[in-house]
């Protein structure tokens, strides 16, 4: 049973245990391997026949003028302090100590009126669904869009998120010591590591405590939805789905995703195809069935059945995204998922037993996820996964592919995070672009660099795997240039697929601008997004805005307690990024020194 409700995920056949919201979003037939070429040529020359285009219009992002024209002198000020004091170390180092002293000599009311008058009022946007409408507002005046994400954390000691890290992401089995995990290390649980906060400076944390809780996450991403498709016709809402559900089924799923990988990666070395790009790997069909033969897996003829003309096409070679389709419900080989123990040379299948109560967790997971997208459709939001950690993100990866298979049908509702600081990131962009052509659904996607660094690489280190993460930030920079500049292309060629460069670096944005150019991409065509922090390089993201590029802020808000974990971290963030990157503090500076020496510092945006 278990197994059957794991591979059920991969199309989304999983049992109903309540209604859902809205009706089903229908779906269009996967288009040809073969067709995709084609299809990507007629598109092209669709575009051809616009016509001339426009030049793409010139940004300065040296402009203190333009690129604070929306904001007032005290808030410049606010800016410029803020900032400064996040660049501190000594300042930093007692921060929490410091606030929890405050807000004990002034009282909680003056306390949260600091607050907004400071920190809070810079990274924040407000405490409910009507307080930040004014500040949405403005800033769509100003052509910069929003990314709506409430803010709000349990604030658990190291020891709670630990324990509940660690009841969560071990199974019944586990926990009553009948079984022992057939996980990879990687994809099991570590005391160690149990408080997924530890090191990590930008981005939320999520720990399960029951189904309730999850419920009330999935109803706080609906009114974050609805908030986004009444402020404005264009609008992005982010979630992450450490919030919808236990974390043991990502781990476990992610265990499968990645030895079924690496078992293809195995059957390519035994065919000397170790080394190549992703999408470079093929293997010969009928070297492949003879070698899962002998390993025992299932007979021939039931190997023979799942390659076939109809399932791979007539070419004799399979790739990895052939591959990956094998483990889907719809094959005899759900029933095989067995990979061989690299250590012990044993087969061993794939998953370890859920429980029924494990498997109706599962279920209401997927069901969380499919009542997003389906508000998502409704109100004309996109809907953005954040990515997570590694031992996570094959699961949430995956995940969100579905969505975007069953939701991306005219147009990218669904966008999938990629972390550019892992190795394995050009791969993974790759894979999904080219899935995206064969079955004819629209790629959404949103490109960072990552939040998890100092993290994973502990973990790595700590527990003996890998470090998935690229050895150095130049590694990481040319990384990101390079996934960038494959999504490009295909937008060139591909009028339907979209991308968020979400970037506080001047240097890639300036690469985008440039890469845009080169392939005729337009702003007007609002396929290219940037995307900044609320509070965070305002010297980018308005100038952009007023060029008329589609640009965005990751708006957060929340109660001004609720939202102090937010705070903290990017207080941290701030001090990585803005220490040696001194130039907005340095603009600032330079636009108040103007407005003073012009008798304009009591400017009002208009």
């Amino acid at each position: 049973m278990a197994l059957r409700c794991i591979v059920s995920v991969l199309r989304f056949g999983t049992p109903r245990v309540a209604p859902l919201s809205t009706a089903p979003v229908a779906r269009e037939q996967p288009v040809a391997r073969e067709q995709s070429a084609a299809g990507r040529e007629a598109t092209s020359g669709c575009r051809a026949a616009e016509g001339a285009r426009p030049p793409l219009p010139v940004v300065d992002f040296g402009n203190t003028q333009e690129a604070y024209r929306s904001r007032r002198s005290w808030e410049l000020a606010r800016s410029l302090l803020v900032l400064r004091l996040c660049a501190s170390p000594a300042l930093l180092a007692h921060h929490e100590q410091l606030l929890h002293l405050t807000r004990r000599l002034l009282g909680q009311s003056l306390f949260d009126k600091l607050m907004k008058m400071t920190f809070y009022g810079q990274f924040v946007a407000g405490e409910d669904q009507e307080s930040i409408r004014p500040l949405i507002q403005h800033n769509r005046a100003f052509g910069v869009g929003s990314i709506l994400d409430y803010g709000v954390e349990e604030d658990l000691s190291p020891q709670e998120a630990e324990h509940k890290e660690m009841e969560s992401c071990t199974s019944a089995v586990e926990r009553e010591g009948s079984g022992t995990s057939k996980r990879e290390k990687q994809y099991q649980a570590h005391r160690a590591f149990g408080d997924r906060r530890d090191g990590v400076i930008s981005a939320r944390t999520y720990f399960y405590a029951n189904e309730a809780k999850c419920d009330s996450h999935m109803e706080t991403f609906l009114r974050c939805i609805e908030a986004s498709g009444r402020a404005s016709d264009d609008g992005f809402s982010a979630i992450k789905l450490t919030a919808l559900g236990r974390p043991q089924f990502l781990l476990q799923f992610s265990d499968v995703l990645t030895k079924w990988r690496r078992f293809f990666h195995q059957m390519a070395a035994e065919q000397g195809k170790a080394g190549l790009a992703a999408m470079d790997m093929k293997l010969e069909v009928a070297v492949l069935q003879e070698s899962v033969a002998k390993m025992g897996i299932a007979s021939r003829t039931e190997i023979e059945s799942w390659f076939t003309a109809e399932t791979l096409g007539v070419s004799g070679t399979l790739d990895l995204l052939d591959w990956s389709s094998l483990i889907d419900s719809r094959t005899e080989l759900s029933k095989h998922l067995v990979v061989p123990n690299m250590q012990t040379g044993q087969l061993e299948p794939l998953l370890s037993q859920f429980t029924e109560e494990e498997e109706r967790q599962m279920t209401r997971m997927l069901q969380r996820m499919d009542i997003l997208a389906k508000k998502a459709t409704e109100v004309g939001v996109r809907l953005m996964v954040d990515a997570e950690q590694t031992y996570f993100q094959p699961a949430i990866s995956r995940l969100t592919l579905e969505m975007q298979r069953k939701f991306n049908i005219e147009k990218p509702l669904i966008f999938n995070t990629y972390q550019c600081y892992l190795k394995d990131a050009y791969d993974n962009i790759t894979l999904d672009v080219e899935l995206a052509r064969r079955e004819g659904w629209c790629f959404g996607a949103k490109l960072v660099r990552g939040a998890y660094m100092a993290q994973e690489r502990a973990r790595a280190a700590e527990i003996g795997y890998e470090d998935p993460i690229n050895p150095t930030y130049e590694a990481t920079h040319a990384m990101y240039h390079r996934c960038l500049s494959y999504v490009l292309e295909e937008l060139k060629h591909n009028a339907k697929a979209k991308v968020m460069v979400a970037s506080h670096n001047e240097d890639t944005v300036r690469f985008t601008l440039c890469r845009m150019e080169e392939l005729g991409l337009h702003p007007a065509d609002r396929q290219v997004y940037f995307g900044q922090l609320l509070g965070m390089c305002d010297q980018i993201s308005f100038p952009l805005g007023q060029a008329g590029f589609p640009v965005y802020k990751y708006v957060p808000y929340g109660p001004v307690m609720e939202v102090l974990p937010y705070l903290s971290r990017r207080a941290l963030e701030n001090s990585g990024v803005m220490k040696g990157a001194w130039r907005e503090r340095q603009l600032l500076w330079q636009e108040l020194k103007r407005r003073l020496r012009t008798g304009n510092l009591f400017h009002r945006p208009a």
